[in-house]
């Protein structure tokens, strides 16, 4: 209240203000011009983000984006549904819709170009994604121009973009995949398992077995070049790999999706995920990245964090945060 008894508010000071001033402008017989409305545009979404470490210089990719029911039962599988609602409430989202984007990273090491995963393809292209092989070239890069692709496991989301009509995306690349992640998706008999894996196999048949001749296997800790290995990081999938980065003493991690959810997979690790073939072991792998993560105080690349997809970890309670990085890889 002021000493007069009149109580002055924000709204009231800047809605009397524009009042007086379109007065102001009719009286003195200038009226503003008539303008048409602008079209909508649509939503639009960047397509890369690039920086460099140490000598590396790094870029992500935005494959896309698909849109489903959840979190529930996709994360907090051996949950009670209201408490990842209650969860997924709390962190500012929907409670019965979700998106993950997918991530694929370019690392150019100055002599080499490496491409780790390759997006959807035309497997979910019809669905918002299989996005990359276009926005290849918005990011200055040529598909002939990739000289290693590291796959971190075979589930048709990073493997989708390597073949399509039958031939092969990238030409002159050579391809690092797991060992023990190979065999079990190119084994016959794996398209006699239960659906979901049986689905998942056929695509590999189809993406990634034509190139067998231009495969090299990795061990669970093997070299990609110099300056970047695979690390183990297994339960998700049969040998799936997340790897290290290292040049002049910077560090990144890029785990796959050893961690797939920003909010569930951090702040409640332990809780199940749908698409983990060993669940308990996919909990622990989780735990132990994210720890690692956070104790060292290394940034991390996840190919369905939320676009641009790195960040940071913190400790919290029992679990862990997703800090997304700001400014700290402009400087």
């Amino acid at each position: 209240m002021t000493k007069d008894g009149f109580e002055i508010s924000r709204r009231g000071v800047l809605a009397g203000s524009a009042g007086a001033a379109a007065a102001a402008l009719l009286a003195s017989g200038f009226a503003p011009p008539a303008r048409a409305a602008a079209p909508m545009m649509g939503p639009s979404r960047p397509n890369h983000y690039r920086f460099r470490l140490g000598d590396f210089e790094i870029t992500t990719l935005w494959d896309g984006g698909t849109s489903f029911a959840g979190p529930y039962p996709v994360f907090g599988y051996d949950q009670f549904e209201e408490d990842v609602q209650e969860l997924a409430e709390a962190n500012f989202l929907p409670k019965s819709r979700m998106e993950i984007s997918y991530t694929p990273v370019i690392v150019n090491t100055g002599k080499e170009l490496i491409l780790f995963d390759s997006g959807n393809g035309d497997i979910r292209r019809d669905v918002g994604a299989g996005r990359l092989a276009k926005g290849l070239e918005k990011a200055g890069f040529t598909p002939e121009q990739i000289d290693v692709i590291a796959i971190t496991h075979c589930h048709p989301d990073h493997i989708g973009g390597l073949m399509e009509n039958g031939k092969s995306i990238f030409p002159n690349a050579r391809y690092l995949v797991g060992e023990s992640e190979y065999a079990f998706w190119s084994d016959p008999d794996a398209g006699s398992a239960d659906p979901p894996v049986a689905r998942r196999a056929q695509i590999v048949q189809q993406k990634l077995v034509p190139l067998r001749e231009k495969i090299t296997f990795l061990k669970s800790e093997g070299e990609v070049v110099s300056g970047i290995n695979a690390i183990p990081s297994f339960g998700h999938t049969p040998g799936h790999l997340g790897y290290h980065i290292e040049s002049k003493g910077k560090r990144l991690l890029l785990w796959g999706d050893a961690i797939i959810h920003y909010v569930a997979s951090l702040q409640q690790p332990e809780w199940h995920v749908s698409a983990d073939m060993d669940k308990d072991g996919a909990a622990q792998t989780r735990k132990t990245i994210l720890d690692m993560t956070a104790s060292d105080r290394i940034p991390a690349i996840g190919y369905h964090m939320p676009f641009p997809a790195i960040g940071f970890v913190e400790r919290k309670g029992e679990g862990y945060r997703w800090v997304p990085a700001s400014y700290q890889f402009d400087l």
